[in-house]
């Protein structure tokens, strides 16, 4: 199992952080040691002091397939939840200056938290889904996902023009505008269409 994950697919995200919008999907990776399910606690690592977190649109592959035409997509999907894309921020700003790969900012254990799956029949235009991102209450991020540069449906075509997916493979598809910090102690809640899908402690 993989997680592909997409770096600035909302323009207001790139803007935040002062990037510059892609023109083509700038994809990485994290390993399946990322996944964390249940809703279980996140422990705050040891070596960052600058935790970031980034709600996304997640949507799960249901069988193998390569050079996937867009007009198929949807016979590759067989969930759609939410997850978090956490980012070691200050060694994402490290590797940046090198010019090295963001590896351990990404990739780190329990990096990439994700809900329970619904039902791809749930979202008949996944081009048309709202969710929100809460810190202890508080709402931090409000996305919609007709605000992506690069749609779903493009992005796993493209993707698969390079990479086998494979059934179980998870697509993290960018965050909106709103990412920041989070501490230890803090509450995570993540909504989908109004529907609790994340619910966990920062430990």
């Amino acid at each position: 199992m993989k997680i592909i994950c997409v770096g600035r697919n909302y323009r207001e995200h790139a803007k935040e952080l002062n990037n510059p919008v892609p023109d083509s999907p700038m994809i990485f990776l994290k390993p399946d040691t990322a996944v964390l399910r249940e809703n279980k606690d996140f422990y705050y690592p040891e070596f960052t002091r600058d935790l970031h977190y980034e709600c996304e649109l997640v949507v799960r592959i249901s069988r193998e397939g390569k050079f996937i035409q867009e007009n198929f997509v949807n016979t590759y999907i067989d969930g759609v939840g939410l997850g978090i894309d956490f980012t070691a921020r200050d060694l994402q700003s490290e590797a940046k200056k090198k010019g090295w790969p963001w590896t351990f900012a990404k990739m780190f254990n329990d990096s990439a938290p994700v809900s329970e799956f619904l039902s791809p029949e749930d979202f008949p235009d996944l081009q048309n889904v709202r969710f929100t991102c809460h810190i202890n209450g508080e709402e931090k991020q409000k996305g919609h996902t007709a605000d992506m540069i690069f749609s779903v449906s493009y992005l796993i075509s493209y993707v698969s023009q390079f990479i086998t997916l494979k059934k179980g493979d998870l697509i993290f598809t960018g965050t909106p505008e709103g990412v920041g910090p989070v501490h230890v102690n803090d509450r995570i809640e993540g909504f989908l269409e109004g529907k609790k899908m994340l619910d966990f402690h920062v430990r």
